[in-house]
């Protein structure tokens, strides 16, 4: 396992992670994550595996469909930090554009049918 942290583009929000090696993404197709258009890591990250850390205006959510999935950003710059799982409630994939000294944009990617569960 590794540490990795990560913030927004403000740096409002932070957070560490363990988790193996990131060496592969994961693109999302449900109706939010294709117009994000992000890159989420592939491991699904326990909840007692990451720490966040947050400066007032601190993180917003936004939920749709199941009302399951929590879909967060920062409230001051935008950014989406990560996301607490549908199939695994208050577990998390982070935005692999918000982990530090990542090349997120160079990572093999595996699309993910989100779309088929909304």
């Amino acid at each position: 396992m590794m540490t990795y942290s990560g913030r927004c583009h403000c740096g409002a929000v932070r957070f560490t992670f363990s988790a193996p090696r990131i060496e592969q993404a994961m693109r999302c197709d449900c109706s939010i994550c294709v117009r994000k258009g992000i890159s989420l890591s592939m491991t699904v990250i326990a909840p007692q595996d990451i720490e966040i850390s947050t400066d007032d205006p601190g993180l917003g959510t936004y939920m749709f469909g199941t009302m399951t999935a929590r879909h967060h950003f920062c409230r001051r710059c935008g950014i989406h930090t990560f996301v607490e799982t549908r199939l695994n409630p208050g577990h998390y994939r982070v935005n692999l554009g918000c982990v530090d000294g990542l090349d997120a944009l160079r990572l093999p990617e595996v699309l993910y049918d989100g779309r088929s569960m909304e």
